[in-house]
């Protein structure tokens, strides 16, 4: 067996592990390479803060707009999970107060037995919203293809978006590079291991969605042009 040259040895601890850097300099500068890629990784999310910063309302101060959307949650045994009900509350909640007249609700129905559009739907009936007043998109895979179908394939020009309040901000932004003149309303949530979690995820989400902005890829699934949204405008004001 050879013998391991000196200098190899003094770049490496017990246990074959890389020892810290030596001297003064080369700690500061190990230290300041970290804090530069946390600035970095943080970039995304302060960018969707300061979109977002001026158009964050409540149901009760939230502008008029002709449609309300809001964003899939997950479903529990093929109802919304708490997340969305509050969701849905909040869009029951705006168009009985007249502020909206149209719900697009959006989520995943990417295979048969998993329907989040169609709970969505049953629930807001539930909640004294007319089905005719209810538009789905069954597309709506995350929040940058349920923007730009909002404003590519239902004729979404403005919005009032309700999602919980770890999200809305990336979902204003988002919406905002598709092109809607969007207003969010963060819904009231409980602070559970689902809330830690959305917060905790929503830094890296907000990396994905500086690049949507960047480059606006098209959706996973764009299809024809669909007239719910205006077909439900028409019928409101027949």
């Amino acid at each position: 067996m050879r013998d391991v040259p000196a200098r190899a040895v003094a770049r490496v601890g017990s246990g074959g592990r890389p020892r810290l850097p030596r001297g003064v300099r080369a700690r500061r500068r190990a230290v300041r390479v970290v804090m530069a890629g946390c600035a970095l990784a943080l970039l995304p999310a302060a960018w969707t803060h300061a979109v977002a910063a001026d158009r964050l309302r409540t149901t009760a101060d939230a502008p008029p707009a002709e449609v309300a959307v809001v964003f899939g949650a997950g479903l529990w045994n093929g109802q919304p999970t708490p997340y969305l009900a509050t969701r849905l509350d909040a869009a029951a909640e705006l168009y009985h107060a007249g502020r909206v007249k149209v719900v697009l609700v959006t989520g995943d129905n990417s295979r048969r037995e998993y329907d989040e559009p169609d709970a969505m739907r049953r629930y807001l009936t539930g909640q004294g919203v007319p089905d005719g007043r209810i538009v789905s998109d069954f597309a709506g895979f995350d929040t940058w293809d349920s923007c730009v179908r909002a404003k590519e394939i239902f004729g979404v020009d403005r919005a009032v978006l309700i999602s919980q309040g770890f999200h809305i901000r990336r979902a204003v932004a988002l919406c905002r590079a598709a092109g809607l003149e969007a207003y969010g309303v963060g819904v009231p949530d409980e602070h559970d291991a689902t809330w830690y979690y959305g917060g905790t995820r929503e830094v890296f989400a907000a990396g994905k969605a500086a690049l949507d902005a960047a480059f606006k890829p098209d959706p996973r699934f764009l299809g024809p042009k669909e007239q719910g949204v205006s077909r439900a405008l028409g019928a409101q004001t027949d």
